[in-house]
């Protein structure tokens, strides 16, 4: 018998030599062998001379080449902003001996102290740290209550100081104020309601300025800051 197949890209055939054998069995044998041949396309890595990487599919190779991404938690710890807020232990703190209780919750919770001063304040001070509430009818009151004693101002910093400051502190009605807060546990009358916290970043800021001079604020790394953040 006499045959002869020839490749051309991905053209197989066989001369008709083949096709007019009389064995059917060969024919048929040679056939199956023809078929299975064009099944492999001309571009096909089989076919290559080398099996390289550039041969597999470009997103298998994205897949496998792709650098691990930033862990999540820690992307979103890093774009945290450490803020300021203003804390006053008023009159009534300070003459019931609860600073030093209010000093040793704010640095449990592992905010940094930056400013801190025992300070007799004067009229005009008071009049302009509590000016937003002039029109109200205890205004004046309010301000014979804070100049009737030393107060202790205190600077503290932290991420998201000022929202936490103002859970350790508790409502302005200490009859409202959760157990486990400042207010909850030691005060029971809103106008003895022993401490002051800012009620928002801006204010934090504004305060601080407006309570502590240049230079008296104090710039320092706690050795505990690794282990409160990330």
């Amino acid at each position: 018998m006499e045959a002869m197949a020839v490749f051309s890209g991905s053209n197989i055939c066989v001369t008709s030599s083949l096709l007019r054998t009389t064995d059917s069995k060969t024919r048929y044998s040679q056939l199956r062998t023809t078929q299975h041949l064009s099944a492999f396309p001309s571009k096909s890595h089989l076919f290559s001379p080398s099996t390289t990487s550039s041969s597999y599919p470009k997103t298998f190779r994205t897949r496998s080449s792709t650098k691990s991404g930033i862990f999540l938690p820690t992307l979103i710890a890093s774009l945290e902003q450490v803020d300021q807020t203003y804390i006053m232990v008023k009159p009534d703190g300070v003459q019931r001996g609860l600073v030093g209780e209010i000093i040793s919750r704010f640095e449990k919770k592992g905010f940094k102290l930056t400013g801190l001063k025992l300070f007799q304040c004067s009229k005009e001070l008071a009049e302009e740290h509590y000016k937003d509430l002039s029109q109200k009818s205890f205004f004046p009151k309010l301000i014979e209550y804070i100049t009737s004693g030393p107060v202790v101002s205190m600077a503290w910093e932290g991420v998201g100081v000022v929202a936490s400051a103002r859970k350790l502190i508790g409502a302005t009605n200490p009859l409202q104020a959760e157990p486990g807060t400042i207010r909850g546990d030691f005060a029971v009358q809103t106008g003895r309601n022993i401490i002051h916290g800012s009620d928002s970043p801006e204010n934090g800021e504004r305060e601080i300025a407006l309570w502590f001079k240049e230079g008296e604020l104090c710039e320092w790394t706690p050795v505990q800051q690794p282990w409160l953040r990330e």
